[in-house]
């Protein structure tokens, strides 16, 4: 069971601090840019699987999420998240001035936003912005005993908690997804944010690899694969045994990176050859206004339906509905939408970019097609159309089998939790032997080394 991994791991990592704790929870903070959002479920499955095995989650956000929730589940995420954003000048104000009370640790972390400037493509005001964010953040870190901080994606989310680090000695760590981390590491200073985490997970060996290009070697061991986990909604459904004809699903953001603008154009191609072919163009984005211009342009009105974005148990349905699922990505980590498809048991059509072939097996559980090719995406939509409904099920069995052996969301939790938990310890530990008289004075349990009160 997840709670006795979870419970394991933390009690053999801090058994000490746990027990000067009685009988509470470590307490760990979360802290994403956009929490939740609409395309970030994997997130709320993480945080919610922590919980169950013992872990205490405060959810922290810098806003709320430009997109309209559907899903039940995350709308109350929203009601048990803080948004820094929400507050007023009074709660920046205290807490400047709360900081102002321990001046070398607001020196440590001024310094490091300066250097993060120096090296920026955003604007420098950008950085001052994420510094007074993690000064209003470290004073609700503190009051509420947090004893580690966990980031997803290495953009401005793990600025932020590498400045509350600063400012209160809290460790803390971060998720790397990609792709945007890959394509201008320099100017996220990812090498600095990795070198003052306690811990870096990437979704990916690919992942690993990428992060591994731009720090040293000698920081290499501080970095490990934590997979992105799929809940019970997606493992235990029954599957049907039932195939579809003719219908393709893509879900994802309508963003250039994920390539529905040559699916469209594979689809088109098909179109014209007599193939019956039907998608659904699943999400929102930047690009959706072009996307519907396109399928006008080249007639598809009939053939490609854009609902928007729809709620977990609406993708279920669309793809347990479906032949197969198609990402035409340029660019990814590793696309959760392909999880859940192989783990309803519908092979996919995507492309050998990133992460995606650790999942994918061509000619096993799907297609593997060349990136931003429409001729060859269409190629393999018609052999995935011509393919026996017997094939289809055994390709989507077997892609099914692949998932919930790569993508256990118990036994990755376990995995962080573990690192949380050597983590947290560690650096209360360090802050003991620092202060060894004021801990051994006071009758409160020994808390990591901050700044606030």
């Amino acid at each position: 069971m997840i709670a006795t991994r979870l419970s394991s791991a933390i009690m053999t990592a801090g058994a000490a601090d746990a027990a000067l704790r009685g009988r509470m929870a470590m307490k760990i903070c979360y802290f994403v840019t956009e929490y939740p959002a609409v395309s970030h479920t994997f997130i709320r499955r993480e945080i919610v699987e922590l919980e169950r095995g013992g872990l205490d989650v405060l959810r922290v956000s810098l806003r709320r999420d430009r997109h309209r929730l559907v899903d039940a589940a995350d709308l109350d995420e929203k009601e048990r998240t803080r948004y820094l954003l929400d507050e007023s000048a009074i709660e920046f104000a205290r807490s400047f001035l709360t900081a102002a009370l321990k001046p070398a640790a607001l020196l440590r972390a001024m310094r490091a936003a300066f250097a993060m400037m120096r090296r920026s493509h955003r604007a420098r005001v950008l950085h001052l912005a994420y510094l007074a964010e993690a000064i209003v953040l470290s004073r609700w870190l503190v009051r509420g005993q947090v004893r580690h901080i966990h980031a997803h994606f290495g953009t401005n989310g793990a600025e932020v908690a590498m400045f509350a680090h600063l400012l209160t000695g809290i460790p803390y760590s971060f998720t790397v997804h990609g792709p945007d981390e890959f394509d201008r590491p320099e100017y996220l200073g990812l090498a600095e944010k990795v070198r003052r985490a306690a811990f870096v997970c990437a979704v990916s060996s690919f992942t690993k690899s990428q992060i591994c290009r731009w720090v040293p070697a000698s920081e290499w061991g501080k970095i490990h694969v934590v997979r992105c986990g799929l809940g019970a909604d997606f493992t235990l459904p029954r599957l049907t045994t039932k195939v579809a004809k003719n219908s393709l699903v893509c879900v994802g953001r309508l963003s250039a990176q994920k390539g529905q603008m040559v699916l469209l154009e594979a689809i088109a191609l098909l179109a014209k050859q007599g193939a019956a072919v039907r998608l659904t163009l699943a999400g929102d984005g930047p690009l959706r206004s072009e996307l519907s211009q396109r399928v006008r342009e080249l007639n598809l009105e009939r053939l490609v339906e854009m609902p928007g974005w729809l709620t977990n148990a609406q993708i279920r349905e669309r793809l347990l509905d479906a032949r197969a699922l198609v990402l035409p990505s340029f660019a990814e980590g590793l696309p959760v939408a392909l999880m859940e498809a192989l783990a309803l048991g519908r092979p996919v059509i995507t492309t050998y970019v990133a992460g995606t072939p650790e999942l994918v097996r061509d000619g096993l559980c799907g297609w593997l097609v060349p990136a931003g090719s429409a001729e060859k995406l269409a190629d393999a939509i018609k052999e995935c159309l011509d393919a026996s409904d017997a094939t289809i099920m055994r390709m989507g069995q077997a892609g099914r089998a692949r998932v919930l052996d790569m993508h256990d969301i118990e036994r990755e939790c376990a995995k962080l939790a573990t690192l949380i938990g050597v983590a947290a310890p560690a650096a209360a530990s360090a802050a003991m032997g620092s202060d060894r008289e004021r801990t051994q004075a006071s009758s409160q349990p020994p808390a990591i080394s901050h700044g606030f009160k």
